[in-house]
């Protein structure tokens, strides 16, 4: 019964330093500054609200924050060690990258990248996942981090209803031969609300800008319970 024990003890302990010992790279971090407004029957809100264009709907401080969170609170759920920052950012190779199969309608202000990174879309093609394993060929795996929002409607009476952001995080990590270990897209919803009259939304970016920190808020205390979950058996993939 003892060996038994002692055996399942190093079995465990090793399996266990085996995944700390994996190490990936956080290649892309930022948030999309382009509102969907889907679920009103309409597209291009950035274009509408021309938010990208208006230096008052700041997202920098929301990037920061989740940066933050995501660093220093939700790396210590994963089964693998994030590499250093500046091991990615600061390399020339990283600097002096311009993204493949960027769509040509795309603009640099539509983002708000988290300080040093590039804004890589992990929907932009398999190129780019190429390029960034051959970049980093020393870690286990490349990991894409953004964030993006939407309103979505509320109750509604007559012609007159409530809005709310939703605010939804994009986490996919893909090993070193790249296959995807797992892609986290998880949405939280503002507390605070605006209002839509005649089934439109008043679209104020001082009105939006809370909503947004508000359902960012909310998913980054959702995000602290069910990354855990999420990620509970990512060792054996990665």
């Amino acid at each position: 019964m003892y060996k038994l024990l002692l055996c399942f003890l190093l079995v465990t302990i090793g399996t266990e330093t085996f995944a700390q010992n994996k190490k990936v790279a956080v290649v892309t971090f930022y948030a999309d500054k382009r509102i969907d407004l889907s679920d009103f029957g309409l597209n291009m809100t950035a274009d509408l609200l021309k938010l990208d264009e208006d230096p008052n709907f700041n997202l920098t401080p929301m990037v920061d924050d989740f940066h933050g969170r995501f660093f220093n609170d939700y790396a210590k759920s994963f089964p693998f060690q994030l590499v250093p920052e500046a091991e990615i950012t600061g390399t020339d190779a990283y600097k002096t990258y311009a993204p493949d199969d960027r769509p040509t309608m795309v603009k640099d202000v539509m983002f708000t990248p988290a300080i040093g990174y590039k804004v890589i879309e992990y929907n932009w093609g398999k190129k780019n996942e190429q390029n960034l394993l051959k970049m980093f060929p020393q870690y286990d795996g490349i990991m894409f981090v953004s964030i993006n929002f939407s309103l979505q409607k509320g109750f509604a009476i007559g012609g007159t209803g409530t809005v709310k952001v939703r605010a939804t995080a994009n986490i996919v990590l893909l090993s070193k031969d790249d296959k995807k270990v797992f892609s986290i897209n998880e949405s939280s919803t503002s507390k605070k609300t605006t209002i839509a009259i005649g089934g439109i939304p008043v679209l104020k970016p001082e009105k939006i800008l809370p909503m947004c920190e508000s359902a960012l808020n909310e998913l980054m205390e959702d995000l602290q319970k069910r990354i855990p979950k999420i990620i509970k058996k990512t060792e054996a993939k990665l």
